[in-house]
């Protein structure tokens, strides 16, 4: 099973930028296709974006398309989100997860696959 590390959160002002990474270990990090979800306080988890094996194919959900960028570099084990022009409704624990199939489920029950502990992000109004 794949072990995932998500780093890079923190508090930025509205309008800045942040670059997430989730580092992998324990297994082969090109045969999994990767992905992140975020959940705020009091609401269900719900996905950002999606990469596949080799990182030809990207999906975004609508609330972040052409402000976030997904990306990955299989020689280091990593995924990274590219955040730019942040919101307070950005504000959420971004979560990274590995999964097999692309693309895959991105329902807010999604269990499948492996995930990390999360990373907080805070944007400031």
């Amino acid at each position: 099973q794949v072990q995932l590390v998500e780093s890079g959160g923190g508090l930025v002002q509205a309008g800045g930028s942040l670059r997430l990474s989730c580092s992998a270990s324990g297994h082969t990090f090109s045969s999994y296709a990767m992905g992140w979800f975020r959940q705020a306080p009091g609401k269900e988890r719900e996905f950002v974006a999606a990469i596949s094996w080799g990182g030809g194919s990207t999906l975004y959900a609508e609330s972040v398309k052409g402000r976030f960028a997904i990306s990955r570099d299989n020689a280091k084990k990593t995924v990274y989100l590219q955040m730019n022009s942040l919101k307070p409704e950005d504000t959420a624990v971004y979560y990274c997860t590995a999964q097999d199939d692309y693309p895959f489920p991105i329902g807010p029950k999604t269990d499948s696959g492996a995930w990390g502990r999360g990373t907080q992000v805070t944007v400031s109004s």
